[in-house]
């Protein structure tokens, strides 16, 4: 299958922020690589959203580090060259899949909110939610960032190079400079969003001496970042917790506009959380995903109504295996929107919403033709829980890494929005995680919605790292990717690609992708073959180009007894091995 090459899009996005002009589109990528050819299965392998990211992993498997030591610097070089999409202020989930005892772990480094957070944080002095935009930009937006002190978890347990010997690349490049990529050109010079005009950022991608921002093929060089670097690798991941740079990220949240409520004691107080990964069959496999507030229990709950179809028996030409797929995706969207949020403060139906008898009933009301927008469902165990009105903007990227020990994690990362919050601490660009919560608390009738902001709360997330092992519990396949609240679709895209009709990870992950949530069907029209388009429309599944934040997805699979891996050619990622 060929690669397509599209136009990325922030068209929803950018029609959602009330006030902020016309949409935008995204900066056409550099030319993708070529797919990757097969390697040994034993040797090291990445997958990564930037070359310069994954070369940095690549050398530290190299050396014989494991896939964490991996993971560490990929993210460090991800912060300086990929700062629209993540760094070390932001936050991270990390699906874990350790080769000696085949046991899938879940590392959770997603932000929390302030002790002082209240249910009216993103309330104006009006009483009234305030626009999306200001929300981003205040104060307010930014989480406890959580992404170094998981990575650090995980290196305390699946560590083999030191902690102070994974970020000399990512010093290097910040001390002389790396080229910028034309998709950080694209989001540099972005119109239509408040970020990338604050003066924090347009501070740092101005050239020297006021000649203009930096475009693609420039040389940028962040001493700052460098410096913060430095004293990661010496102290460990504490110094982003306590000390300056903690006072400095406080300091720059009670700023204008609307100060924040973040305190050193909400930093000191951050803790990640590590535990067993979510896994349910499917078919011949077993797929590992995060347990709640990731939306990975919704991706397992669609492959659970997919056996009640014959999608297995269609494939990526056959418009009635796209229809099942997008119906699928409409009835899962409804329940997660509904039910998914952190689950230390709300009752998530987990078991529920993957009970036999209830996935059944719902995959029964998928029809021959697409009906109005599925209402949610009430699974077994499931809470009264009000609408929810949370918005999903994407600044994300994804990374797997398979170490010579046969480890493998699925690591999804962020700072929220594009460029976060807009604000820059220490080199580093901080989130906006918190808008990730429901602006609105309760319903009409004071029924609390489940993604509601609470004090020392995580917001739900729809990042979804996979890993998909066989029945014998051997690794098989990771894939993720990011795209704001479209992740879903993209990750359940490439496993049936891959589970279902039995493609390899690259021609999965270009396969087109269509977001079926509610009454509306983004979708990339163009990439289906001939006939679905038309097909579909018949059967009541209208497509819409550019609907959302495109996809980034990045995967590795283990084909024919080698690993082959894929990158997202929306994008400028590649996959490097050994």
């Amino acid at each position: 299958m060929a690669r397509p090459v599209s136009i990325f899009r922030l068209t929803a996005l950018a029609a959602a922020i009330a006030g902020l002009g016309a949409p935008v589109a995204w900066a056409q990528p550099a030319k993708p690589a070529p797919a990757v050819e097969p390697f040994t299965r034993g040797h090291g392998m990445v997958a990564a959203a930037n070359p310069l990211a994954a070369a940095a992993g690549l050398k530290v498997l190299k050396a014989g580090g494991s896939a964490v030591d991996a993971a560490i610097a990929i993210q460090a070089v991800l912060g300086l060259v990929e700062p629209q999409s993540s760094g070390p202020l932001g936050g991270s989930f990390m699906t874990f899949y350790d080769a000696q005892t085949h046991k899938v772990t879940s590392y959770m480094g997603r932000e929390k909110a302030p002790a002082a957070a209240t249910p009216t944080l993103f309330y104006g002095p009006d009483g009234k939610p305030m626009g999306f935009g200001a929300a981003i930009i205040s104060g307010r937006s930014a989480g406890v960032p959580g992404v170094m002190k998981m990575l650090g978890d995980a290196h305390a347990a699946h560590g083999k190079t030191a902690w102070k010997d994974l970020f000399g690349d990512a010093i290097r490049m910040a001390d002389d400079g790396f080229t910028v990529s034309p998709r950080l050109a694209g989001m540099i010079a972005l119109r239509g969003l408040p970020q990338p005009s604050q003066p924090d950022i347009v501070a740092y991608f101005t050239k020297p001496g006021g000649g203009g921002e930096v475009g693609a093929g420039d040389t940028l060089k962040n001493p700052a970042y460098a410096k913060t670097l430095r004293r990661i690798a010496a102290e460990g991941p504490s110094v982003i917790y306590t000390g300056s740079i903690a006072q400095d990220i406080v300091n720059r949240l009670q700023g204008a506009p609307t100060p924040g409520v973040m305190t050193l004691d909400d930093l000191k107080n951050y803790t990640t959380r590590t535990s067993e990964a979510l896994c349910h069959p499917y078919r011949a496999y077993i797929v590992c995903v995060p347990p709640p507030p990731s939306s990975g229990v919704a991706l397992l709950e669609a492959l659970a109504m997919l056996e009640h179809t014959d999608i297995d028996k269609r494939g990526p030409a056959d418009a009635q295996g796209w229809f099942l797929f997008s119906q699928v995706s409409r009835l899962v969207y409804a329940d997660r929107d509904r039910y998914v949020g952190d689950d230390n403060f709300v009752t998530v139906p987990v078991k529920g919403m993957l009970d036999p008898a209830y996935v059944a009933g719902r995959a029964g009301l998928i029809g021959d033709v697409a009906g109005p927008a599925p209402a949610f469902g009430v699974p077994p165990g499931a809470p009264v829980v009000g609408k929810d009105n949370t918005r999903e903007p994407g600044g994300t990227s994804h990374f797997v890494v398979v170490d010579g020990m046969g480890n493998v994690l699925s690591m999804t990362t962020t700072v929220e929005s594009v460029f976060g919050d807009g604000r820059m601490v220490d080199g580093m660009v901080l989130n906006n995680q918190l808008t990730d919560f429901s602006f609105a608390p309760t319903e009409r009738d004071g029924v609390p919605a489940a993604n509601a902001v609470a004090a020392n709360k995580r917001p739900r997330s729809t990042m979804s790292p996979t890993i998909v092992l066989t029945k014998d519990g051997r690794f098989y396949a990771a894939i993720g990717s990011p795209g704001g609240n479209s992740i879903f679709p993209y990750v359940f895209k490439v496993l049936v690609g891959v589970l279902d009709w039995k493609l390899s990870m690259q021609d999965a992950i270009a396969l087109p992708n269509l977001v079926a949530r509610g009454n509306n069907y983004g979708s990339e029209p163009e990439l289906f073959a001939p006939g679905v388009v038309d097909a579909l429309a018949k059967k009541g599944v209208a497509l819409r180009n550019g609907q959302g934040e495109n996809s980034g997805l990045h995967g590795v699979l283990v084909k024919d007894g080698k690993l082959t891996g894929g990158a997202d050619p929306r994008r400028e990622g590649v996959v490097l091995g050994f």
